[in-house]
């Protein structure tokens, strides 16, 4: 047998969560799915949770939902995912609106407090590597109050350095936008050094989590967090489109004021009065309607990262990164592949990018043979591994079909096809 197949099948055996890959659908079947951290698989809960919340408590209690049940989801969950999965304490972190929606608001919010505090603080300080929603968020706020982007250019394999940061927050900074885990490369940023010297130089810091949240533990209130957003449909499976989750930090909540006014931020929701005024706690960062049944979904995998715990999660993720690193290593280096990721696993996320100038056709090609990675510029296959519901041996047969298929598209370009 091929031993790397044989060490996948050990792993698999020998792996504690191991027993929840069956409770997501599809994963019976023979597609190999590489596409975890950009839209996570569904839980089977997950659906039946959904049918069951449109039959009766939609169907059944229709507008009589609107009591304390559907008022407070928002919060309720944001608590959830705060004490599963960002370590944060209760009241910091609401589910909302998408992630560019709650990016806006909070940076807009942090930038227009620090001018107020100090009018010379009109610098943002933000990547060019970020994802970008980020930097389109960011331009635009800079546009809009008169501030001035600093970028910082990156190794793309790497992130910020504390160096790079440090060179580049001053007197003039009033917010600094990082990416905890990049989407492109999965280094991991240094969070608690580059929060350290964000606040040294008195900026805010607004953390995004989209490529971490249910992947590599977060720790925002021993970090230091002033702000951050995540998304809820990679690792948490909320489904397309599940709205994201804000958090911010508690003595920011009196401080802040958040730029989209809207009457579920109010005091007294249902009081419709002449003028606007702001909630108290967590709540004056929410604009409209919460989107309840939006948020139904990703409730079935918080109940399993409550059950086993990030660490158990991030354990599983590096072992699946380091795996396929070690497969690419073997198969896929001698036709031309670097690993465009960090080696280190304490620097590396839930996914691994395979370099090579080939792979748009071969993304291309893998989707129609039932592999599905997707694909980052330049030359990057980027391979997901959701740690719930991936399993070592789909790694393997995933990596072998992109072997063959590699090998097809170097044999096309040599006129051997």
């Amino acid at each position: 047998m091929d031993p790397l197949l044989a060490y996948a099948r050990r792993q698999d055996r020998a792996d504690g969560l191991a027993h929840l890959r069956a409770r997501f659908v599809g994963a019976d079947t023979d597609l190999v799915y590489f596409d975890g951290n950009s839209l996570g698989r569904p839980p089977a809960g997950a659906i039946e949770r959904v049918e069951r919340f449109l039959r009766e408590d939609w169907g059944g209690r229709l507008i009589r939902g609107w009591d304390e049940s559907w008022l407070n989801l928002p919060y309720e969950i944001g608590d959830r995912i705060g004490r599963a999965v960002i370590e944060a304490k209760a009241g910091q972190t609401v589910i909302g609106d998408s992630t560019t929606v709650l990016l806006y608001k909070l940076a807009r919010a942090a930038v227009d407090a620090q001018v107020a505090r100090d009018p010379q603080r009109r610098e943002i300080v933000i990547d060019r590597d970020n994802f970008p929603t980020d930097r389109y968020v960011i331009e635009g706020i800079a546009g809009e109050r008169g501030c001035r982007v600093r970028w910082i250019d990156v190794d793309l394999e790497r992130g910020v350095s504390p160096e790079q940061l440090a060179e580049a927050v001053g007197p003039h900074t009033a917010l600094v936008v990082l990416g905890h885990v990049s989407y492109r490369s999965a280094f991991v940023a240094d969070v608690p050094e580059l929060t350290r010297i964000a606040h040294d130089a008195g900026a805010l810091v607004l953390w995004d989590l989209c490529h971490s949240a249910g992947s590599v533990p977060v720790h925002a209130d021993r970090w230091g967090f002033d702000l951050a957003v995540g998304c809820t449909y990679k690792y948490l499976n909320g489904g397309p489109g599940s709205p994201a989750f804000a958090y911010v930090r508690e003595d920011l909540h009196g401080v802040l004021q958040q730029p989209v006014q809207g009457w579920f931020g109010t005091a007294d929701l249902f009081a419709m009065g002449p003028d606007y005024v702001p909630a108290p706690g967590i709540r004056r960062f929410v604009s409209g309607t919460a989107p309840i049944t939006a948020m139904i979904a990703m409730q079935e995998t918080l109940a399993m990262i409550e059950d086993v715990g990030m660490d158990a999660i991030r354990a599983k993720s590096i072992a699946l990164t380091s795996y396929a690193i070690d497969v690419a290593d073997e198969w896929l280096a001698p036709l031309g592949v670097t690993v465009a990721s960090p080696r280190d696993p304490g620097e590396r996320g839930g996914h691994v990018i395979l370099q090579h100038d080939a792979m748009r056709e071969v993304t291309a090609r893998l989707w129609q043979r039932d592999v599905i990675p997707d694909y980052r510029d330049v030359g990057g296959l980027r391979v997901g591994l959701a740690p719930l519901s991936t399993s070592f041996e789909e790694v393997h047969r995933g990596l072998d079909v992109t072997r063959e298929v590699l090998r097809e598209v170097l044999a096309e370009r040599a006129g051997l096809g």
